[in-house]
């Protein structure tokens, strides 16, 4: 008999990354609930706003057919997503960094439109909003995540995935985010993996392939974390290790009342903005 999945630890490349930066930084991301709503909470910001927005456009085209993705301007579904960020919604306090955030936005789109790649391809759109599988029924975990793009490919009968990166940072050789995707994308779909890449769309015009990792050792490295995750939720141990830092000093504050409340996102989550003594583009690019 299968477990209950609603009893589990559910763990995610977003989760563990946060668990990894800091326990305490884990919980009030994952974990709390406003006590009033009973929601968790977010904070939000251009940077998370901006990648949200291109996210939402490249996942409308991938779930039609190859020959339907293009027929609409991509600048144009930008424009109809685009009013679910504006302004204070998306921690955005002046009109002028709104703009220039939006117009990155749009320069990746055509970019993306003129050297459309493996977009233009067959793809695979795995049918859960979310998808998930046991780590390990016996411990109770799933590990779940969201792939931004699967790529079919007919002469091998395989697949390749590929993360979209709308930051301006490269991703670390040790981030687990390709793997765990990789591990997912190997359980979740019926097709092997047989190449993986990040694509990033404000300094490239394809996508950059990546090496991948062994299947066995990143199940059991991830694996490992998500027992300590799950320890930690078990003791109520979320300590931050430097006595309050970068990844959730701002959390508190909102804990504390300093923010303002803006509305929910998409999954129910109070979204609140933290008005910053320098609300500038570097500022928020850090985040």
């Amino acid at each position: 008999m299968e477990k209950d999945k609603y009893k589990a630890t559910w763990v995610s490349h977003s989760s563990i990354n946060d668990y990894l930066e800091c326990p305490r930084a884990y919980y009030l991301k994952n974990v709390y609930k406003d006590p009033e709503t009973n929601n968790k909470i977010t904070i939000a910001n251009p940077a998370l706003s901006l990648g949200w927005a291109v996210h939402e456009v490249l996942d409308q085209i991938s779930k039609l057919a190859a020959a339907e993705r293009f027929k609409v301007s991509l600048i144009d579904r930008l424009k109809d997503v685009w009013p679910e960020v504006t302004g204070k919604k998306g921690g955005f306090f002046d009109e002028k960094i709104e703009y220039q955030y939006r117009k990155r936005g749009e320069d990746m789109l055509s970019r993306i439109y003129q050297n459309p790649g493996p977009l233009k391809n067959p793809a695979i759109k795995i049918k859960n909003d979310l998808p998930y599988f046991w780590l390990s029924e016996e411990e109770e975990i799933i590990l779940c995540g969201k792939i931004d793009w699967i790529e079919y490919l007919e002469d091998q009968d395989t697949v390749h995935i590929i993360d979209f990166k709308t930051g301006k940072n490269r991703e670390k050789p040790e981030s687990l985010q390709l793997p765990i995707y990789y591990l997912l994308a190997t359980q979740t779909q019926g097709k092997p993996v047989t190449k993986a890449s990040y694509w990033y769309l404000e300094s490239s015009s394809a996508p950059q392939e990546q090496a991948l990792p062994d299947l066995d050792q990143t199940k059991k490295n991830i694996l490992n974390i998500a027992r300590k995750i799950k320890t930690a939720r078990n003791l109520k141990a979320f300590t931050c290790p430097h006595g309050g830092c970068r990844a959730c000093r701002d959390f508190e504050r909102i804990i504390a009342g300093e923010g303002e409340k803006v509305g929910n996102n998409q999954y129910g989550a109070d979204v609140y903005i933290l008005p910053s003594k320098n609300n500038n583009l570097k500022d928020f690019e850090i985040i």
